[in-house]
């Protein structure tokens, strides 16, 4: 008789198999993960963060504000940094963007080119080339006034493109609009880091007892503004932080931009919008701080 084979049992082919190879995570591994996270989140911070545009609505009150202005819709944009790392069609798409939200009012808070790290003269090549692009912006009431990179590559040569675009640039000055036979002055300052910013010659004595909008690029001057009854200062320069990281403090904040660093404030009987701006210094990246256009409605 031929012998019959047991069949193997499950314990005979557990023991036919190869050892299993454990593998732990090794420090080489950690490495290139953490790598592969920081490429992630520079691209992130890069070329989508930084170009995702935030239209911030607000209501604001102020008391004397007469009754021909209640409704008024200003939109205030801040801190373009053209063209080091704004790009023109970024550019363009803020324009388009204003252009649909139907403003009464347009106010441009500075840094409208960008000084270092490329050369003075690549940021006055730049000037006029910004201000074509913000010639789009097709608010009849267009207002602005400088930041200390513009004050950097010297204040005319940004300025004056402006002008020819039909914005009007206020350094240290004011002007009146008028509804109804009623005034509100808007007025703008010079750039604080530059030693430029006199909000006594901005604000006029004629506008005693008259709702007074400044326009001042950095907002750590709020104490000194407030002492000449300004009822809404609006400001930017900080850019909010630009890259904020959780439990972190904000990436960079700058000279006269580290006390109110974005959004609302209030001191005496003025109150502040900081603005957390369109483009990016030092580094072309924002994180937890997108760009912002500002929509302010007076009541």
């Amino acid at each position: 008789m031929t012998a019959v084979e047991a069949a193997p049992t499950a314990d005979d082919v557990q023991d036919a198999l190869p050892p299993v190879q454990r593998r732990g995570f090794t420090r080489r591994s950690f490495l290139g993960l953490s790598a592969a996270s920081m490429a992630g989140l520079a691209l992130y911070a890069g070329e989508i963060s930084r170009h995702e545009l935030s239209v911030e609505e607000h209501t604001i009150h102020l008391a004397r504000l007469p009754d021909g202005f209640r409704g008024m819709r200003i939109v205030q944009a801040s801190d373009f940094h053209y063209a080091e790392y704004t790009e023109p069609f970024f550019l363009r798409e803020m324009v388009r963007k204003i252009n649909r939200l139907k403003p009464d009012m347009v106010v441009l808070t500075g840094d409208f080119i960008s000084f270092a790290p490329l050369s003075a003269s690549f940021a006055r090549r730049c000037a006029p080339a910004c201000a074509e692009i913000l010639g789009g912006i097709e608010c009849p009431l267009r207002y602005a006034s400088l930041g200390n990179h513009d004050y950097f590559i010297g204040p005319r040569n940004v300025a004056g493109p402006l002008e020819e675009h039909g914005i009007r640039v206020l350094m240290n000055a004011a002007t009146a609009l008028e509804r109804d036979g009623q005034r509100l002055w808007i007025a703008g300052v010079g750039s604080a880091c530059e030693g430029a910013a006199e909000p006594g010659r901005a604000v006029p004595k004629a506008a005693s007892g008259e709702t007074v909008i400044l326009m001042a690029h950095e907002p750590d001057i709020l104490p000194e503004v407030a002492r000449f009854n300004v009822d809404l200062m609006l400001s930017g320069h900080t850019h909010g932080g630009q890259v904020r990281f959780p439990f972190l403090p904000p990436f960079h904040l700058p000279e006269y931009g580290q006390k109110y660093v974005e959004g609302w404030f209030r001191l005496g009987p003025t109150q502040m919008y900081v603005n957390r701006g369109i483009g990016a210094v030092g580094l072309p990246f924002r994180f937890r701080c997108p760009p912002e256009i500002t929509v302010i409605t007076l009541a």
